[in-house]
């Protein structure tokens, strides 16, 4: 499964990542889930940046301001970086050697309410 997989991702980030991790550890199906999920967002970011380099930061306004606005996939870009932080941090991969440090089972964190804890 995982090798048919990786045919799909056409971007450098993304092939080197899944291969390494592919490669190194035995993965069940909902970590690889989580790896394409990962990648895909790596694919996504790519894109992104590359839109941003293209056309630049921000775009010309609408409307009465002439202030230039933040350009869409820049807000995009920022969100795609959250979810693979989140993404990254749920498939728990073992830093360097495992024997010497146990790994932590950490959550995502959440939302929080306005106006702080009630």
């Amino acid at each position: 499964m995982a090798k048919s997989t990786a045919a799909r991702w056409g971007g450098q980030r993304a092939r080197a990542l899944w291969d390494e991790v592919t490669g190194e550890y035995d993965l069940g199906a909902h970590e690889i889930a989580l790896l394409s999920e990962i990648c895909e967002c790596l694919e996504n970011l790519d894109a992104l940046n590359e839109t941003i380099r293209s056309e630049g930061e921000t775009v010309p306004s609408q409307g009465y301001s002439a202030a230039p606005k933040v350009h869409p996939a820049l807000q995009e870009a920022r969100q795609q970086r959250i979810a693979l932080a989140r993404l990254v941090s749920a498939l728990r991969l073992p830093e360097g050697d495992e024997e010497s440090r146990p790994q932590a089972r950490a959550g995502v964190r959440g939302f929080y309410a306005m106006g702080g804890a009630r």
